[in-house]
């Protein structure tokens, strides 16, 4: 198949597929008119990038897990358990940015309390006013 019909079939952009293999993730055949051919498996690893892209993971992570994925049944599994070290990092990865958001959520909440009980005010008087020079 080719790359719109791929598209198509897994409703990734045309960009995000040739993005998929300029990273190494996807690696169709190639005619020798140059045009890419995609085979049905082709499909199948595009749904399990999109899946752990989804998940958070990198692109280069997702090179190393994905040889080692199976698919069951709509969900990616580890297909061996030497994965789960890898897994279990990039999940500490994640709660540690997620403690971060929320860190910054909190602060952006303390700012907006200060100010809730301000007026509201034409946004042209909110500007800064620059010290004289």
């Amino acid at each position: 198949m080719r790359i719109g019909e791929l598209s198509r079939l897994t409703g990734a952009s045309v960009r995000s597929l040739r993005y998929y293999e300029e990273q190494g993730l996807l690696r169709p055949l190639r005619r020798p008119s140059g045009y890419r051919e995609y085979r049905e498996e082709d499909a199948a690893t595009v749904r399990g990038i999109r899946l752990l892209l989804a998940a958070g993971l990198s692109t280069t992570t997702i090179g190393e897990v994905l040889p080692c994925m199976v698919d069951d049944g709509g969900m990616l599994a580890p297909a061996c358990g030497g994965m789960i070290p890898d897994l279990l990092r990039e999940r500490e990865r994640l709660s540690a940015a997620a403690v971060d958001l929320l860190a910054a959520r909190d602060r952006l909440d303390a700012i907006l309390a200060t100010t809730s009980a301000l007026d509201p005010v034409d946004p042209s008087e909110c500007e800064a006013i620059a010290p004289a020079t």
